[in-house]
């Protein structure tokens, strides 16, 4: 009986997926395509795809390797040109980089030489150029205290694990308070306890930002629980929104509460099923 409610739930999420009233959707795509050229002739990565994401909301996209999510990912951040269709922020469609878009990667790109204060004054310092130096550092070093690094302001990045490196970059992302977050695989390269200690502690400052996100994962669990929707892609090429998955759960979540409840399972068999056919 469950099964089918969330069977039918989804199948009016796909009917639906680009029908939020315009007043709540942050982020939309519209009919987006990319296009590599190659000698044998055009490769067409996306095509057709449509997504509105609203405020405040937290979605997960999932596929197989090669399905194009990280390309999709790179087009919304302003890093990789656009072939048809467009991307808007609040109704505003992007033309390149902005402050507008925080990027976690999976690697956190931090310069080597500096501190951890340092490379989260990065951006700060572009993003809040009329602030004074203290209310840039000031934001700088609370939200590296959010991450757990209270005690690291002023180790090297070349000195931290590479758990401390991601906690630095996710920091890095919400200091400069974006209006979308996007989070390319971030604890990918993590061992699985630094991997889970890492999504309580985005989501704990992501339920406190509220700030809408958008992450890749290819991990089932990690989606379902971080996630308001989970976004399935279809296989390449001309890759696409292939179903939309409503997670259900009370925010904020426990994992324990999430293993638990009773349509745990369920979801996670769906994505499952998806993913193998």
């Amino acid at each position: 009986m469950t099964t089918n409610i969330i069977e039918n739930k989804t199948s009016n999420l796909i009917k639906d997926v680009g029908s939020f009233p315009s007043s709540q959707v942050m982020l939309d795509l519209k009919n987006l395509k990319k296009v590599y050229p190659t000698p044998k002739g055009d490769y067409v990565v996306l095509e057709d795809l449509n997504l509105q994401i609203k405020k405040e909301e937290f979605v997960t996209i999932i596929g197989h390797s090669g399905c194009g999510k990280t390309t999709m990912l790179s087009m919304i951040a302003g890093l990789n040109p656009i072939s048809g269709g467009y991307i808007s922020v609040l109704g505003k469609h992007i033309k390149g980089p902005g402050p507008d878009r925080g990027v976690i990667f999976q690697a956190p790109s931090l310069m080597p030489w500096m501190t951890s204060l340092q490379n989260v004054l990065l951006g700060v310092n572009q993003v809040f150029p009329h602030a004074t130096k203290a209310q840039r550092y000031d934001i700088a070093k609370y939200y590296l205290q959010k991450v757990g690094l209270e005690d690291a302001f002023d180790k090297k990045a070349s000195d931290l694990s590479q758990g401390m490196q991601q906690r630095v970059g996710i920091a890095r992302a919400f200091a400069i308070k974006p209006k979308v977050l996007l989070l390319d695989e971030p604890f990918g390269m993590l061992d699985s306890l630094t991997r889970g200690e890492l999504q309580d502690t985005l989501i704990e400052i992501w339920n406190k930002e509220k700030i809408t996100a958008v992450m890749i994962t290819h991990d089932v669990d990690e989606a379902i629980f971080l996630a308001d929707r989970v976004v399935m892609m279809t296989s390449g090429p001309k890759a696409k929104i292939g179903d939309v998955l409503d997670i259900d759960f009370e925010r904020p979540r426990t994992r324990k509460a999430v293993l638990e409840h009773n349509d745990y399972y369920k979801y996670r068999k769906h994505l499952i099923d998806f993913l193998e056919h």
